[in-house]
Order: structure tokens, then sequence, then C-alpha cells
């Protein structure tokens, strides 16, 4: 046996004489303060140790000479179970070694060495089962833990958590034992999991989780988890990873005492958060109160989830009484009845079981297309637009009988009642739909509904995912009352979201299809989409008929006696505007591409989804946080 490298002798763990088997330590020798292990290539004997413990030899010197046996035979003196005649010459460890590595089969596991052990203990602390007090509270409050949010979010055994041994940036103040204990993780659980594993590969699944934890320090921002945060978001943005947030907790910690700040308004968390946004997808979850710094990042979510309990607020109770602004109970502020009917909300659920369920959801529509879908019944399309043209109905219906049966997750609800905003599926494939609303305003769009529309064409142009718009409008609202609310500037921003826009549009004028609103709801005109179509039932004009006849036969009009004349004249014009503008009509002069039966408006989009593409990405896109 020669040496491996130039080294010294250590120790010696055989003698001459002594029987080895295969992979029995046999020396160990030490260079450059590391120790090197030699060991036998087979049983056999030890005839001759050359060199003494202390000697240095120079690479390649003969160390030993060991007489090997047959594969087949036992080592010489050796039966099963007997003791190696060379642990007798063996030091204590090197023998006490041997006898461990003897007694534990492959069936039995050896116990954790010592440095192990020690992680495996530290990182118990850090988890709810070490804590059950803290945990038993949460419970009784009908809440979950970070981890079990976690958990129930990410495909079993999926997550990887970053970070889990920080603790509040407090020593100068606490025992290290103390929060170890008390402050597992700074209050945030950080990490990477997959998300729809069952449906997507890793590349899709793969998804960056971060939890405040409300049993810790009120789930504040501490110096550390800031850190944790800084460091999972630079992740997400390198390798294009969707972010899930849980965003529960009181915002800034002013108890880290351990950095050498005055404000710490340098920390980069929130200039880093927005920069994910247009560049993936990411959601924000809360139940309970979310506050301060914490609803400041929520805020930056492209869709918030929110369960009814939840209170979410840019400042608490203390910070709102601090600047002389009243006493008020954390359930006074942003509780989410008002949230969700101003539009911060945009899914609201029951409790932190369906919150999670929606975040799945929700990412499913950005992760790919499904191969596997139910279809609806197609007919059911056709009886969706009653007869009678003035008589209004529920447009989310036409949504229903589009997309694949389940696939339907409509966005802010609560909010901008004239315009609906969901994600679908049309044979597996990801869509987002919008659709008028006759139930509100007949239809017409008004500052809220633009508003929402605008975001949402945003939202669905930045992650690729084409839009698919249902119109049934008389037009932007107009009057006195909507232009206290700059109606101008709101329903603009339709048109100027739509040219920036990447994906495919279509659109499907269910009945009415009048003025400016309806050209807003066809990406800026009926030419600027992939395919403008019309159902049977459509309608359409430069603007409302009666009040295109109004205007533009008012000298007819006024010379009619006022009474049954003037009203038989006026009938009589509007039915030959409605006549003129039948959806036929309009596809004659090809001012729309086609009058499809509403049965097979679904097939007909599935194709047209297919033969579209998505432009890349140019880098610039930004989803408005309103």
């Amino acid at each position: 046996m020669r040496s491996p490298l130039q080294a010294q002798i250590v120790e010696w763990l055989v003698a001459p004489g002594d029987a080895v088997r295969a992979g029995d330590l046999l020396v160990i020798l030490e260079a450059m303060k590391m120790e090197h292990e030699v060991r036998a290539p087979a049983a056999g004997r030890v005839r001759e140790r050359l060199f003494e413990a202390g000697e240095s030899v120079d690479d390649q010197a003969l160390l030993l000479v060991l007489e090997t046996l047959p594969a087949q035979a036992d080592a010489p003196g050796e039966s099963s179970g007997a003791t190696p005649t060379g642990m007798a010459h063996m030091s204590p460890a090197a023998a006490a070694a041997t006898s461990a590595a003897a007694s534990h089969s492959p069936a039995s596991p050896r116990p954790a060495r010592a440095d192990l052990q020690r992680v495996q203990d530290r990182h118990a602390l850090t988890l709810d089962a070490a804590r059950p007090e803290a945990v038993a509270k949460r419970h009784a409050l009908g809440l979950r833990t970070a981890r079990e949010n976690i958990a129930d979010l990410c495909d079993e055994g999926s997550f990887i958590e970053y970070g889990a041994l920080a603790v509040a940036a407090q020593r100068s103040r606490r025992s290290a034992e103390d929060l170890q204990q008390n402050t597992p993780a700074d209050g945030m659980v950080t990490g990477i999991g997959t998300v729809n594993g069952t449906f997507f590969p890793p590349a899709q699944a793969s998804t960056v989780v971060m939890a405040y934890d409300a049993t810790v320090l009120a789930g504040t921002q501490g110096m550390r988890n800031h850190q944790k945060t800084d460091r999972l978001l630079g992740v997400a943005l390198k390798n294009r990873l969707p972010v899930v947030l849980f965003a529960e907790g009181g915002g800034g910690r002013p108890g880290d005492t351990d950095m050498p700040i005055v404000a710490g308004l340098h920390v980069a968390t929130f200039a880093s958060f927005a920069r994910l946004n247009g560049q993936v997808p990411v959601v924000g979850v809360v139940a309970g109160r979310c506050f301060a710094g914490n609803a400041a990042l929520l805020g930056c979510c492209d869709v918030i989830i929110a369960t009814r309990d939840s209170n979410i607020g840019m400042g608490g109770p203390a910070m709102v009484e601090g600047g002389g602004l009243g006493v008020f109970r954390p359930e006074d502020i942003g509780p989410s009845a008002i949230q969700h009917g101003n539009g911060v909300i945009d899914v609201l659920v029951d409790d932190e079981a369906q919150a999670v369920d929606a975040a799945r959801r929700y990412l499913s529509y950005f992760q790919g297309a499904f191969r596997d879908f139910v279809a609806p019944d197609p007919l059911a399309l056709r009886d969706v637009v009653p007869e009678n043209r003035l008589r209004v109905y529920d447009s989310r219906a036409a949504l229903r009988g589009l997309v694949d049966e389940g696939s339907l997750l409509e966005l802010r609800t609560g909010f901008g009642a004239g315009i609906h905003t969901a994600l679908g599926r049309i044979e597996g494939r990801p869509v987002g739909l919008l659709a008028n609303n006759p139930l509100h305003l007949g239809g017409a769009i008004d500052a809220d509904g633009a508003d929402k529309a605008a975001r949402f064409m945003q939202l669905c142009n930045a992650h690729g995912l084409p839009l698919v718009s249902l119109v049934d409008t008389p037009g932007f609202m107009v009057g006195p009352a909507i232009e206290e609310r700059a109606q101008v500037r709101h329903v603009s921003r339709m048109f100027i979201a739509a040219a920036h826009l990447r994906v495919p549009f279509f659109s499907v004028v269910l009945r009415k299809g009048y003025g400016l609103g309806a050209m807003a709801m066809t990406a800026g005109g009926f030419h600027a989409t992939e395919a403008t179509v019309a159902w049977p039932s459509g309608e359409f004009g430069a603007m409302g008929l009666e009040g295109a006849v109004r205007l533009g036969y008012r000298k007819e009009l006024a010379a009619q006696p006022e009474g049954p004349a003037r009203q038989a004249l006026y009938d009589e014009l509007v039915a030959r505007q409605y006549e003129a503008g039948q959806a036929m009509n309009m596809a004659a002069t090809l001012e729309i591409d086609a009058v499809i039966d509403p049965a097979e408006t679904r097939a007909w989009l599935a194709r047209g989804l297919a033969a579209a593409r998505v432009a890349p990405a140019d880098g610039s896109l930004a989803v408005d946080t309103w």
C-alpha cells in the first residue's frame, strides 16, 4: 500500500499480523492540516509496516505490505461474527468506529452524528410542534399557521425552506435561547415549492412562497425577514418564478436593535417586490390583519385573495391614533366588505383553506394548458340573449357557456359592476375574459368599469394570456354626474391599455355595439382585434339608436305635434336605425368579420386561439396597482 500524497503519518490502526477486510481503515495521514484515510482495497493480512506514527512520507512512498486473499475467502483467523484480530491494535476511537459500523445493518440506520443532531434540534425549534401554545391560540381564532398554509399550497414534500435559522435582530436585549424559542425564522417562512405539480412539470410548477408568521411578533417586518424576503425576490426574478405572499402582519418592527440604524428606510424589499410587477405572476393572500408595510407589499400584487374576516389598511390602530386621527379597533380599519367593494380585494373567500385553493387555481392559468377538459353544452348559448332587445340578462351565463366546465374564476366581483373580468379555459387553454354587464347601467361603461377592464387587459398582456371580449354596451356612460368622477380620463385607459397589447384579442358582440364604448371593448376598434364577430342579436351604431334619432332627426320630430304623431315618427325612425344596424348589414360592409350561430362561438374561438400568436415580451410590461 502506497501513500496517495506527501504527508505525515498521524495514526496506524493496524499492526503486522492483523487480519483486515476490504474497506477497513489502515492508516491516517495529514497534509495541509487535513486528514486523509487509507483503506484496505481487499481482505487480507498485514505483513509489514514501513513507517511509524509521526514520520513524514513522500507521495507514493511504500507504507505497508498487505497479503490479500481471494474475494470469496474470509480473512485468516476470522469467522462469521468474529472480531477482527487487528481490533486489538486499534486506537479506542477507531475500534469504537469499527464496532459501531459492524453493529448497524442497512436496515438499521446509524444514530445521527453529533453535528447533524445539533442542526436537527435547532431546526425543530422553528416548527409548529415546538410552539403548541402559540399554535393553539391561532387555531382558537379559526386561523391556520404560516406553515400550515404553505403545506396546503405546495405539493407534498416539495417545499425547500430558505433562512429557517434566522431570529429577530434583538441579540443585544434578549438571550439566544429566548430568540430561538420565540422568534423562529424571524417571523417569516420563505422558500420554493411546486404548486399544481400534478398537472405541470417542475419548471412550470415551481413557485416562491413567503409567509409572514402572525404568531411571531405579530407578523411584523424585521431586519432579518427583510433580508430573507430580498433573497427570495432575487431568486424569483432571476428564474422567472411566480410568487405567493401570505401578507398577514402589522408592518415595520421597531424592536430590532442589533442594527445601528435610525429609520431603516434604506431597505430594498419594497423596490425589489415592485420589480416583479409584469415579470412574474404575484399573488397576495390575507387572513386576519394586514397593516402598514405588509399592506404595501400586498398592494403590489397582481391579485389579492382575502378572507371575510380580514382587515387591510396602510396603518393599524397605533399608527392611526399616533397621527391624532382617533382611536379605532383593528376590525374597524379596512374591513373586507369595504376593500372588496372598492376593488382592493380581487377574490373574497370564507377562510384560509378557500384562499389557498383560490391561489392554487389562479396560478394554474399562468402555468399552462390542461390536456383534459369538459366542454359545456354549446346550444345553451342560443338562449343567453333575450329576443326582446330591451330585456336585460346576466352576461355571465355567456362566460360560463364559453369556457371549460368549472374553469371560470371571476376577479374583482365587488367592484366595477359594469364589466365582468374573469380567467377561464377554452379547450384547456387559459384565456382572460371581459363582458359588459347589461344589469348595470344597461351595459354602459363607467369610470370603475373602465379601470377594472384596463387593468385586467394589462394583467393578461403581461403574462401572455389571450383576451376574449363579450360586447353588449350602449357606449360610455355620459352626464354631469359621471363627469365629476373624471370619466374622460378613466374610460380612455381602455384605449391606452389595448394599444400596448401583445396578446391576441377576440371580440364577440352579443347585442349592443355602439359608439366609443364598443370600440373600447374591441381593443380600440372593430379591426384592431384578431377577429370581431357578432351573434344574430347584434345591433350597431355610431351611438345609441334612441340618441341618434333624437339628435339626427330633431327638426323632423319637432315638426310633428307633441303626442301620438311625434311618438309614431320617433318609433318608425328608431326601427329604421335598428334595421340598418343589424349584424348582417355590418358584416356585409365588412365592418365586422362574421355573424355566427351562438352555439358555434366556443369552437370558433378555439380555432382562432390556435392560429393566433403571443408576441415576445419586451421587458417593459407592467400592471397598474389599480
